[in-house]
Order: C-alpha cells, then sequence, then structure tokens
C-alpha cells in the first residue's frame, strides 16, 4: 500500500495514535486536552462553529480585532507562508489549526515530498478540516495543543495563530514549540497584543478577562521567543494583534 500523509505523520509521534476518523487522534472519548479557558475556546468547540468558521466567524472576528489597517484572512495566510520560508519537502506544523486553512496552503507550499500537519483539540472542527480536502500531503491530528505530541527535532516550521491567548499555559506551548522545531526551523505566531497606555490598555484587559484570553504586551512574545534561543525576530502589531515570528538557533 502506499504511504499517506497519515503514516508519515504517524511515524513522527512520541505515541502510537488511538484512532483513525480522517485524522490521527490522541485524545480518544475525551471532548479536549482540557477545560475551556473562557467563552470563544467554548465557542470553538461546539458543533455549529465549525461550519461558519473559516467564511465567516475567523475573518470577521479578526478583521474586529486588527482593526482597518490589519492583513485580511487571506494576507494573514500569505504573511504566514513567506515569514516560514517554506521550501519544498519541508514539515510544516499548523498548530490549533481549526477547520484547516492554513494547512491547506502550507501542504500547496511545501509540495508533494513535503508534509504539512494541523493539529487541534476539537473533533468538529478537525471533522471540517477532513472534508473541506485539500493536498494529499495534508494530515490532521487531534492532540493537546499546548504539549505537542511529536518527537524533538521533526519540523521546518510552526505556525499558531489566534490561539496562543486561549492556552491555558502559554509558555508551556512555546516550549513545545521550540522542542519540535529542527535546528534553523521557523516559527510564527499570531496572537494578542495589548497597547501601553491608559485607558486603551485597562478596555483591552477586561475584554480579555471575559472572553477568557490573555491579553500579552507588545515585545513580551518576542522576549519569550529570544529566551527560547530564537533570532532574527520581526514584529507586526495591527489593533490589538500582533504576528511575531523566528528562526531557532
Amino acid at each position: 500500500m502506499p504511504t499517506t500523509a497519515l503514516d508519515r505523520l504517524e511515524k513522527l509521534l512520541e505515541i502510537p495514535a488511538d484512532t483513525r476518523t480522517g485524522f490521527l487522534d490522541l485524545l480518544g472519548t475525551a471532548d479536549q486536552a482540557g477545560p475551556p479557558t473562557g467563552i470563544t475556546q467554548r465557542l470553538m468547540r461546539t458543533t455549529l462553529l465549525p461550519r461558519v468558521y473559516e467564511r465567516y466567524w475567523r475573518p470577521a472576528l479578526g478583521r474586529v480585532l486588527k482593526g482597518p489597517a490589519g492583513p485580511s484572512m487571506a494576507g494573514e495566510v500569505r504573511l504566514a507562508t513567506e515569514l516560514l520560508d517554506l521550501a519544498p519537502g519541508a514539515t510544516a506544523l499548523d498548530v490549533a489549526c481549526g477547520t484547516g486553512r492554513f494547512t491547506r496552503a502550507f501542504g500547496e507550499a511545501v509540495g508533494p515530498g513535503g508534509l504539512a500537519i494541523g493539529l487541534d483539540g476539537a473533533r468538529t472542527m478537525l471533522t471540517k478540516a477532513v472534508a473541506e480536502g485539500g493536498p494529499a500531503n495534508v494530515a490532521y491530528l487531534r492532540a493537546d495543543a499546548v504539549r505537542v505530541p511529536l518527537r524533538a527535532s521533526t519540523v521546518d516550521a510552526v505556525c499558531c495563530f489566534a490561539a496562543l491567548h486561549m492556552f491555558a499555559e502559554p509558555e508551556t506551548a512555546l516550549d513545545s514549540f521550540a522542542r519540535v522545531l529542527k535546528p534553523g526551523g521557523r516559527i510564527v505566531l499570531l496572537t494578542s497584543a495589548r497597547r501601553g497606555r491608559q485607558p486603551a490598555r485597562l478596555l483591552e484587559s477586561v475584554g480579555g478577562i471575559v472572553s477568557g484570553q490573555k491579553m500579552f504586551d507588545r515585545g513580551e512574545i518576542a522576549a519569550s521567543l529570544r529566551a527560547r534561543g530564537f533570532t532574527e525576530i520581526t514584529e507586526r502589531y495591527a489593533g490589538v494583534t500582533q504576528i511575531v515570528a523566528g528562526r531557532l538557533g
């Protein structure tokens, strides 16, 4: 039998997958890797949101948070692909992939010899991602996004857009991302960015508490990446968001 993208993904795992339902599943019957951190994450776990997530929900929410000067959803995909500098044959990991919009684009970028992995904890999101189709080199994994269950130094690129601020342990997640990256691998993150002056800072902090999202300070994520050995770090700000990219080592 020919080797599939799921077969290739399974070889990178630290532990075997429980089931195959169009994606590899390490969470089994558990609803998620952990309890939701707030309203936003609760919505992510519903059956309705995956149906509208990629076309309506994510672009609309992103526009509110990024403001009129921020990139569109398609612009985010292009920017992430460029910042990761994906080459044919590379392995790219899309953490908190949702319905797979970025994962599919990464699959196109790395070509037939490469592998694009979409990781998410929500079964409903991954079911929709599989139904969307895409390149044959795309594989999805249901697992803990904070403690990525891939073997060390196995991927060339890590993307985590619009999710780090919803993790209960974002610093642990960054450790995990650095662990699975090969030396010289690249990372790109889109997350929250609280402004430094009042009253905007106070309002943004309150909004984060209500929605269950952590509001990072500007420069905080870049500093966290430097502490983990990342170089060539770039930062882009739009509204209450930041896109931070870097290279490991």
